[in-house]
């Protein structure tokens, strides 16, 4: 092998392990902030961040990721238990859901710009709410047949950990996608940062008044989600929706707001419904302004391709007619 090729190899085979640290890394690392709310045995929450990074890294760089997904939930899980084969087997769902949610939007054609409606939708229906089945059902099943857990509890833990899959491919996926493409406004008026800066402010604000009564207020937020993504799209959408979920993440945990009063289950299931709710409306509307914006470009390109054209056709049309008018003259002559 010639120094240049051997230099490049390195170079290439640099960057693929520096990919696959920082994947692991990033998973590690958000596995343990979505600990803090653990409901089940300490390892199941209904927020699991790392999912979203995972089907990004996926997305992104391509399969062969897998190593770092798999490793990353092997080192978190193994010092929570129940004994290593469970471990293995707990590791292994986690990193074939994010797999299999890939593939599943492969297959439909999916873009990571999330400027079009269809890729709103799979991502809500295909990348979170069906593609984490998988982990949700085995995870618990590996704890049920190593009786870390009773099979009572089989159905209440499995709420948990599907909610908590599907809501971090609902909320970190989108947000570090947005963030990808993401560019500083050169120029922006300072009344459009402090829009933003309310934007974000309110919607905590709201969410975390709405999630200290017990009166159903939760669906107040959603104006706050219409607001972001009409003037801002996904980039201010995103965070909105984000700061929504985790806010009625904790409220669900703590047994507060409309959340008091129910079982495990029952919470899994109004906590399931509003994440899906807020994950749904940011990202539709978000795609719907972004092929609106889409939609007024290509007209916009179209006229002005149109005006060129006739532009350029006039004065031919001009020379023509002298030409015609000037031969005509000289045959009355």
């Amino acid at each position: 092998m010639t120094a240049p090729a051997r230099d490049a190899w390195l170079r290439q085979y640099g960057t693929e392990a520096l990919k696959l640290a920082a994947v692991t890394a990033a998973y590690y690392g958000s596995a343990e902030l979505g600990l803090e709310q653990q409901l089940v045995r300490g390892q199941v929450t209904p927020f699991w961040p790392p999912t979203g990074i995972a089907l990004v890294a996926l997305m992104l760089w391509g399969l062969r990721m897998w190593p770092a997904i798999a490793l990353g939930a092997f080192v978190v899980n193994v010092t929570l238990g129940p004994s290593i084969l469970p471990v293995l087997a707990i590791a292994a769902s986690n990193t074939i859901a994010p797999v299999c949610a890939c593939l599943l939007l492969r297959r439909v054609g999916f873009r990571t710009t999330l400027d079009r409606l269809q890729d709103a939708l799979a991502l809500v229906f295909l990348g979170a709410l069906a593609g984490m089945l998988l982990s949700a059902t085995i995870g618990t099943g590996v704890l049920v047949a190593s009786e870390a857990l009773a099979a009572r509890d089989f159905w209440p833990t499995w709420s948990v950990w599907w909610t908590g899959d599907a809501m971090g491919v609902l909320f970190i996926t989108p947000l570090l996608l947005a963030a990808r493409t993401a560019r500083l406004p050169r120029g922006s008026p300072g009344w459009r940062w402090a829009e933003a800066a309310l934007l974000l402010g309110g919607t905590a604000a709201v969410a975390v008044v709405a999630t200290r009564t017990s009166l159903n207020l939760l669906f107040l937020v959603v104006p706050f989600l219409i607001w972001a993504a009409f003037r801002f799209r996904l980039i201010g959408a995103a965070p909105c929706a984000l700061i929504a979920s985790v806010v009625a993440i904790y409220a669900g945990a703590v047994g507060s707001g409309p959340f008091a009063g129910h079982d495990l289950l029952a919470k899994m299931v109004v906590l399931q419904a509003f994440n899906g709710t807020v994950a749904l409306t940011a990202l539709l509307l978000s795609a719907i302004v972004a092929e609106r914006n889409q939609t007024l470009r290509a007209l916009q390109e179209a006229c002005d391709d149109l005006t060129e054209a006739l532009s350029r056709l006039v004065p031919d049309q001009v020379v023509g007619t002298r030409r015609r008018d000037g031969a005509e003259n000289r045959t009355h002559d």
